[in-house]
């Protein structure tokens, strides 16, 4: 996801740079740097050392240690834009996993841009899958209509008889608009904002 956001930004226009462990496909017109270990070079030091040399757009692979979060956060707030991933399983939790490695919450506010949460799910073999009706539970669980139109698996060939073929991903794009910023600058943590941040 990460590298089709940066190919959808023009490496002749702007000086785009990344520290990655591992680089995992080589994009032209970018400049790639590898994190190794056996020189020291973590992202924190690669990041640094990216930064020295005035890019428009850095990735960061991830941010694992606080170090790294807290360059990432200056490095945009001096106006570079900044992407990179961290392990959540919300992009509300991203916000409060940046607060745990100890980010400010004012920092936090005024450099975070959007925040996208993923995650990959199989799909249902297009050969095989079956329609059903969605009983009261299901419906309920899925917030449909009782006897709304669902499929499910079956098993051929086609998928190995397992019901799944490939996988697609489902995202969640939090937007830091001045209601969300507010209320990341609170410090609010990721329960609250969760209440606070229901629909608008």
């Amino acid at each position: 996801t990460l590298y089709a956001a940066l190919s959808r930004l023009d490496a002749h226009e702007r000086n785009i740079m990344t520290i990655e462990d591992p680089v995992e496909y080589e994009l032209e017109g970018i400049g790639q740097t590898q994190v190794n270990a056996k020189v020291d070079m973590t992202f924190a030091r690669g990041l640094r050392a990216i930064l020295r040399q005035d890019p428009d757009v850095v990735l960061v692979g991830e941010i694992r240690d606080g170090e790294t979060a807290q360059i990432a956060v200056q490095a945009s707030l001096t106006g570079h834009l900044v992407l990179s991933t961290l392990h959540t399983n919300s992009a509300l939790g991203a916000i409060s996993r940046l607060q745990d490695m100890g980010v400010e919450p004012f920092l936090l506010s005024t450099s975070l841009l959007a925040v996208m949460s993923q995650r990959l799910v199989r799909q249902l073999c297009p050969h095989c899958r079956q329609p059903t009706q969605a009983d009261a539970d299901t419906a309920r669980q899925m917030a449909v209509p009782v006897g709304a139109r669902l499929w499910q698996p079956k098993g051929c060939p086609e998928c190995n008889f397992i019901g799944y073929r490939g996988r697609t991903g489902i995202h969640e794009l939090l937007l830091v608009d001045d209601r969300v910023r507010a209320a990341i600058h609170r410090g609010e943590n990721e329960i609250t904002l969760i209440q606070q941040l229901g629909p608008a």
